[in-house]
């Protein structure tokens, strides 16, 4: 289980001028998510997009409502050589054009779910007055025409004009019925009066046309309003996310501005804190000694004990939290040379020797021979390897065994590894332990109680090292930890001169 640790100096402030914004946006969620919630959208809950998207096409296809009333107009003075057919075209354009004017106004204005209706009617209002323009042209007749051919070219012409009014205005429900009403209306009384097959068929089909288009624009504008309701709880759940990771980075620069403050606090106070406590260590330790005389009292002197014990259990636990404190800050500088891991190794390893066979515990060793020696910061790594030689012997019961390994990586760095044959640790509570004042079960219980930031000390270490800690444990198998250091801190050894005898490294031994 490798973890990294954080080693940047600054963090991002919160912007407190924000912090008023925090109940409008809650309600904003809150109306979000009700609207959500919602299986279906309330009626004329889009009129106004809707209303949008059919003035967008109205004058997007403005040009070719003329260029067909040119063509019709065109087409009807060639084959009945009827002026009348030039005044209807002037007055369908004209119609044309007052219908364009009304989209334009609408665009222009600011709409609302209370004029978008007004203007709907208005829009619906223009299209009346175009239908009553091809009614005009469905009542023409042409005395000097073939009736069946004349009759073909007004059903054509009417039949066009009807697809392309349903095609393009299938937004404006129920504008084809509005625009083709006077139009049957007219076809259906000629029809009745003439009763003429051709102008009944014309009449019928142009009804039957009129109600099949009626039903298509109909199901367009249902197929239309399911998207843009679609379109709508897409853009509500956007909008929601990207509410809640607003707030959420909001809250996440405040833990981290109060967590900063906190370690910068703790950085700069470490001669206020450490002052006083050596005062009293120092004290106590004279009057303990009976340095300026003897203490007629004997609970006295077992009260300077006592005072000097806790003294030094506070110093030891104010150093480990500025420790922590100045890495969180960035203020932890590595004073960086060539050390060699398995002379700190030996060294560390005599330093908690009393307390290992106080304890009759058994510490064994396994190096790899002849290691190189590496870039790093050696008061550090001293901090590392006996912050894990501390825990070892805490957590192993009497006439227990610790093994330290240090070697190579299959990478090609340098590993640390002490293994002991103690209680072990839950793996649900490896997360807890690695967290700072974190403690298993079993610390909680053991007699031995630490403060709970040694091992994020050393994580956060052998980070600013760029190395990897790893903590393998099983409840009562032991506990294994392994401190890595990368291939880029083993120092290159330059060979030896082939004349010169390699002088061995000299083993310490330890009383």
């Amino acid at each position: 289980m490798g973890t990294g640790v954080s080693t940047s100096t600054d963090k991002n402030i919160v912007d407190k001028s924000r912090s008023h914004r925090n109940k409008p946006v809650s309600k904003a969620v809150r109306q979000t998510r009700e609207r959500l919630q919602s299986s279906h959208p309330a009626s004329g809950a889009f009129d106004r997009d809707v209303l949008l998207i059919y003035i967008n096409a109205v004058l997007q296809g403005a040009s070719i409502v003329p260029l067909f009333v040119i063509i019709i107009a065109a087409l009807g003075i060639y084959l009945t050589e009827n002026t009348q057919i030039f005044l209807w075209a002037l007055l369908t354009l004209t119609a044309h054009a007052a219908n364009v004017f009304l989209a334009r106004r609408a665009r222009k204005r600011e709409l609302n779910a209370v004029n978008a209706r007004k203007w709907r009617r208005v829009l619906l209002l223009g299209q009346l007055m175009i239908g009553c323009c091809w009614a005009v042209f469905a009542l023409q007749d042409c005395a000097t025409c073939e009736p069946s051919s004349f009759v073909l070219y007004k059903g054509a012409t009417l039949l066009i004009a009807l697809s392309v009014t349903a095609m393009s205005n299938f937004m404006l429900t129920p504008s084809v019925l509005v625009t083709f009403a006077p139009v049957v209306a007219g076809v259906i009384i000629k029809a009745g009066l003439s009763r003429d097959i051709l102008e009944v068929s014309l009449a019928a089909i142009l009804t039957t046309t009129v109600i099949f288009f009626n039903h298509i624009g109909d199901r367009l504008f249902k197929s239309s309003l399911k998207i843009l309701a679609f379109q709508a709880e897409k853009d509500d759940l956007i909008a929601e996310l990207e509410v809640a990771k607003s707030m959420s980075d909001e809250a996440r620069r405040r833990a981290e501005e109060a967590n900063l403050a906190k370690s910068r606090f703790l950085a700069s106070m470490s001669h206020e804190l450490r002052t006083p406590l050596n005062a009293i260590l120092g004290f106590s330790e004279v009057m303990s000694a009976e340095v300026m005389g003897p203490l007629n009292n004997p609970t006295y002197k077992e009260y300077t004990n006592d005072i000097h014990r806790s003294g030094e259990h506070l110093l030891n636990l104010i150093n480990e939290i500025l420790d922590l404190s100045r890495i969180e800050a960035g203020k932890y500088e590595l004073a960086e040379e060539a050390i060699s891991l398995l002379d700190i190794s030996e060294d560390c390893i005599g330093m908690v020797q009393l307390r290992a066979r106080a304890k009759k515990i058994t510490i064994s060793q396994q190096f790899e021979p002849e290691l190189p020696s590496v870039w790093a910061d050696e008061k550090s790594m001293r901090q590392v390897i006996l912050n894990l030689l501390s825990n070892a012997v805490k957590f192993t019961p009497q006439a227990g065994e610790i093994m330290v390994k240090v070697g190579w990586t299959a990478g090609g760095g340098q590993y640390i590894s002490i293994k002991d044959n103690g209680p072990g640790i839950p793996e649900e509570e490896i997360p807890v332990v690695l967290s700072a004042f974190g403690q298993g079960s079993i610390a909680i219980k053991s007699a031995e109680q630490g403060t709970g930031l040694g091992l994020p000390i050393v994580q956060a270490i052998l980070a600013k090292h760029d190395g990897q800690f790893i903590l393998k444990s099983k409840l009562r198998e032991g506990t294994e930890v392994i401190a890595i250091l990368p291939s880029q801190r083993v120092l290159q050894t330059v060979p030896a001169v082939e004349d010169t005898q390699a002088i061995s490294r000299k083993r310490r031994s330890f009383a």
